[in-house]
């Protein structure tokens, strides 16, 4: 129940009830007074919390803004430099809001604390001192009243009139007083209406402001949100298949290490103690060697495995002989002696066991080093590129399209494997594999047929998409342009065999009407290429940087996929020059020739047979005879590669424009760019070196040429025909 009405009447009688309820008033006025002190001092409070709490974002902002990921490789994924740039977003985020907060704490004081500082001040204090000043006229007024009344009536009639109007004076003056002060203590109970909660209607405004701005930044940052978290999800996918192919290759290093050992520009390297002569004798010092057999130099770098740290300067030396150290020459074991032309004496160093000294041995006696092929894991059987092998494949595709288009996970859900072999079996027999009208029977499952389908593409004896040009797609897919990366793959699967060009034309269309059915059966686009990246472009050797790769591995099946129309069905626009090719490389530095390191890696045995070599000869011999019958065949075989001639790889060029429209078995040319041999069987060379004779090789990409009178390979794309 509300207060009860001071009415200006009960000022005259001054009743009993009258001061009743004018000590309600004032007891609800001591009331609100004590309430608006608490808030003020609670809103200040919250002022400062909300000052505290923005420094506290802003320093949270500032170190996400400062944190930069470094990811594995060279280039990153869209999706990767996607999660790099999420720490920046939310910085800015979060500092665009603490902007709105600070907006809003500045408008607090002057919309909240003032208002009601002011109030308190001026309305309530106002009425207080009306309480004071009623409180003291209502004692003169009672004091008088009662020396009145204490009047004898004995006193002169001059003097009761002049007292009787002295109280009259002062009860017309007490009666004004109590009028102003219920004037004034209903004026406060009024006011306090809107004086008192509009401030706090004005705060909560400024709050709902703050909130407003918050949704629309929420709003603003939702596509972007979308977009992350697509990258987090694909990224993860990613991680997951990478880390099973990582931990595949870590037992495998654990149980024959040798098998799967780097392929390295260097002869032989690894760690060697060397013995060292010190004042107070000998002393045996760690050291990181490396030789390379065509220069025979032996470089050795101390180097401290447990502090982490070189011990001293690189000393390089030139191999004049080497020698094993018999056991009763000296107390240490795994021991041999190197002598140096361009240092005198001799060089004692250890090895780590005798196998490591056997290998460090050969490698400075002259023999070729032992290098493992990259054998590929699949079986590689009889699958071809054949007639067969395209009648497999599109029995796979029809049975897939017409029975199992919509099955969720196809492709990704693998089938049993002793059911794969068997359909293989069936589809690879020539009597069956003949017939291509017969479809593949309703009894094999659409699993058991897509695992069929990689099977046997991973069971050719190289990838789909080959191997001289796998380091090529990848490059192409870490160009930062979008456009860049299409052109360059669009220019590079024009330069495969037109039967490889023909089966990925095949398969991709297919895998492209797999991805038009994603709501069905939730492979995307981005899901297929996890699939089949690794299986069409698996990389020659085993490595973790390789498996690292698999991420753009699957960017370029994606925009094979996306954009398959315009790849296989049209031909490549004209090349870039090599300026604008190294412009849109994300980390391209300054243009220059293509160095000998990214040829393809070509593998070599230490011991070639007499058996071996007479084979090869005639292998080249019976290929010359074909070249010198028809001289324009292989330029004719090559021309509907359609090459891009300014390819960022100089190991990819499949026609240079310099040479002439017909190849004779032996021609001159002359070298474009310098090389170094990373294998005996090349031969080095400098820029403007004339080759005495020149014809074609067995191996894809490279050319037989002689050099003073010595035979070696040379890279392709590194020559000109005079």
């Amino acid at each position: 129940m509300g207060l009860p009405a001071l009415e200006f009447s009960d000022c005259c009688l001054d009743s009993p009830h009258f001061r009743e309820t004018l000590k309600s008033h004032e007891a609800e006025l001591d009331k609100t007074n004590k309430f608006i002190k608490e808030l003020i001092k609670d809103g200040k409070s919250l002022i400062t919390a909300l000052k505290n709490l923005s420094s506290a974002k802003r320093k949270f902002a500032d170190s996400l803004n400062e944190f930069k990921f470094q990811c594995i490789g060279d280039a990153e994924t869209d999706d990767e430099m996607c999660i790099a740039r999420s720490l920046q977003e939310f910085a800015t985020v979060l500092r665009n809001l603490e902007d709105e907060r600070i907006r809003m704490i500045e408008n607090a004081s002057e919309v909240l604390i003032t208002p009601l500082e002011k109030f308190r001040k001026e309305q309530i204090g106002a009425a207080k001192e009306a309480k004071k000043k009623y409180d003291k006229e209502t004692e003169k007024y009672c004091g008088i009243l009662e020396k009145h009344l204490n009047l004898s009536s004995k006193k002169k009639e001059s003097q009761l009139q002049e007292a009787d109007s002295q109280v009259d004076l002062v009860r017309q003056h007490f009666y004004e007083v109590s009028l102003e002060y219920v004037f004034k203590v209903q004026e406060v109970q009024e006011r306090k209406m809107f004086e008192f909660v509009e401030p706090l209607l004005a705060f909560l405004q400024g709050l709902f402001t703050f909130y407003h701005h918050g949704y629309e930044l929420a709003k603003d940052f939702g596509d972007f949100k979308t977009q992350l978290t697509i990258s987090i999800q694909n990224t993860r996918n990613r991680f997951e298949g990478t880390r099973s192919e990582v931990e595949s290759l870590m037992k495998k290093m654990k149980e024959n290490p040798l098998e799967h050992k780097t392929i390295s520009p260097y002869t032989m390297e690894g760690y060697l103690y060397v013995q060292e002569k010190r004042h107070f004798g000998t002393s045996w010092v760690k050291h990181y060697c490396t030789y390379q057999r065509d220069s025979k130099q032996i470089t050795m770098v101390p180097f401290d495995q447990k502090s982490g740290g070189k011990g001293g300067e690189d000393e390089s030396v030139t191999l004049k002989s080497c020698t094993r150290r018999k056991t009763d020459s000296i107390e240490k074991r795994f021991c041999f002696d190197v002598e140096a032309v361009d240092r005198p004496g001799v060089i004692t160093m250890q090895a780590l066991s005798e196998e490591d000294r056997r290998l460090w041995m050969e490698a400075m006696d002259g023999r070729e080093p032992v290098y493992n092929s990259n054998k590929d894991s699949q079986s590689e059987g009889t699958a071809q590129l054949d007639s067969i092998g395209f009648s497999i494949i599109r029995k796979c595709i029809h049975a897939v399209e017409t029975r199992g288009i919509n099955e969720q996970g196809l492709y990704r859900i693998v089938g049993v494997n002793s059911r794969v072999q068997k359909l293989l079996s069936v589809l690879m027999d020539p009597k069956t594999a003949s017939e291509t009208e017969t479809d593949i029977c309703a009894e094999w499952e659409i699993k058991t047929i897509t695992s069929a389908l990689k099977t046997y593409l991973r069971m050719l004896p190289g990838p789909l998409m080959m191997y001289q040009f796998q380091r090529s797609f990848i490059k192409a897919a870490k160009l930062e342009n979008q456009e860049s990366r299409v052109s360059e793959i669009h220019s590079l699967v024009h330069r495969l065999p037109e039967k490889n060009r023909q089966m990925l034309q095949l398969l991709m269309n297919h895998l492209a009407n797999v991805a038009n059915n994603h709501k069905q059966n939730l492979m995307t686009v981005a899901n297929l290429g996890v699939v089949f990246g690794p299986t069409l472009l698996r990389p020659q050797e085993e490595t973790v940087a390789a498996i690292m790769d698999i991420k753009f591995q699957n960017i370029v099946i994606e925009i094979l996929i996306e954009n398959h129309e315009k790849i296989f069905n049209t031909v490549p626009d004209m090349p870039l020059t090599n300026a604008q090719l190294h412009l849109s490389r994300k980390k391209s530095s300054d243009s220059k020739p293509p160095s000998c390191s990214e040829r393809p890696l070509t593998l070599f045995h230490t011991v070639q047979s007499t058996e071996k070599q007479e084979q090869r000869n005639s292998i080249i011999n019976s290929s010359l005879e074909s070249v010198s019958s028809n001289p324009n065949s292989i330029l004719n075989s090559s021309s509907s590669l359609q090459p891009n001639m300014n390819s960022s790889d100089p190991d990819l060029a499949v026609v240079k424009p310099t040479r002439p429209n017909s190849l004779t078995p032996f021609r001159k040319a002359k070298a474009l760019y310098a090389c170094k041999a990373e294998h005996d069987s090349e031969l080095s060379f400098t820029a403007g070196t004339v080759f005495d004779h020149v014809h074609p090789s067995q191996e894809p990409g490279w050319l037989e040429g002689t050099l003073n009178g010595k035979t070696g390979l040379i890279p392709e794309n590194y020559v000109e025909f005079l």
